[in-house]
């Protein structure tokens, strides 16, 4: 068991740092935003395809078409969450945009108590309140260099899209229980290959080397490898250390943007971040305002 929650850690870990460098490689891709999601989705899905095949999941009636219907509409919404996410990134920054996409945990709590009427706890309610002040700190600080104005908005709005589709995802998920985890990836990642091919720019393909390379990784890293970690994580460890890890994935994507593009928050944009991922990490881990009560038992 220790050894699990280990292994898994590390796993988990290392696919939270993963995925806080996709914002480098999609604005280093020099692409745009539908050509790297095509990408992300074709690479990716050759590499599940080879992953699928190793482990014996594409066998005749492994899934029953009800569950390849509810993967497919999952795979439109987490398609469509990517497309609007890296559309945020050179508006925001990745940053900003990864921080802003990360109160997905408030969209599902939502979601709960809309479609599955799950209740609304003061605490929950409370964490939503600090999380918006966050979010007032983020939005209304004035960012510098090439992000600014209108086109500022539109990435903090775009990254709140973006988190209200994974959110729909996730939702889709949990009525997916039982299902291979790298299968429904495969079905996903090939619901966007149909979904884009119509609208990716095959005229302007990358021209460098880095920039394939770059293409390149999204799809085996940050697709098919990420998926990997991350589903054996999840397997491995109690829901609330993979929460706590998750949140790796921010702080990863706020480094990489200050160094790789010397993208540094304003205070008060550090600020509403932390205070965003606080309640973030609060509503994900179940956090309470209230003091546990101690009982001294006399003997």
């Amino acid at each position: 068991m220790e050894r699990d929650i280990v292994r898994g850690s590390l796993e988990m870990t290392a696919a939270m740092v993963i995925s806080g460098t996709i914002g480098w490689f999609v604005l280093m891709s020099g692409q745009p935003v539908f050509s790297v999601v095509f990408w992300r989705c074709a690479i990716g899905a050759l590499t599940l395809l080879l992953i699928c095949g190793a482990l014996g999941l594409l066998r005749p009636n492994v899934i029953s078409l009800k569950i390849l219907g509810l993967a497919m509409i999952g795979g439109v919404a987490i398609v469509l969450n990517w497309v609007l996410l890296f559309a945020a990134y050179p508006r925001a920054s990745i940053a900003i945009a990864t921080t802003v996409y990360n109160v997905q945990p408030f969209m599902l709590v939502g979601l709960g108590a809309l479609m599955f009427k799950e209740k609304l706890t003061v605490t929950k309610l409370a964490w939503l309140a600090l999380a918006f002040a966050g979010m007032l700190l983020i939005v209304q600080a004035k960012p510098g260099g090439i992000y600014s104005g209108s086109d500022y908005m539109a990435g903090i709005a775009l990254a709140l899209g973006a988190a209200f589709l994974y959110a729909i995802a996730a939702i889709v998920a949990k009525r997916l229980r039982g299902t291979p985890p790298h299968l429904i990836a495969l079905i996903q990642v090939s619901v966007g290959i149909v979904m884009l091919a119509p609208l990716a720019d095959f005229t302007t393909l990358p021209q460098s080397t880095g920039e394939w390379a770059s293409i390149i990784t999204i799809g085996i890293v940050h697709t098919g490898l990420m998926y990997i970690l991350l589903y054996s994580a999840i397997q491995r460890l109690p829901t609330h250390i993979t929460g706590s890890l998750s949140f790796i994935y921010p702080v990863a994507a706020i480094l990489v943007d200050y160094f790789a593009f010397g993208h540094a928050l304003q205070a008060s944009q550090l600020l509403g971040s932390a205070i965003t991922l606080i309640a973030a990490a609060g509503t994900s881990l179940g956090w309470s305002f209230r003091r546990p009560v101690i009982v001294n038992a006399k003997i």
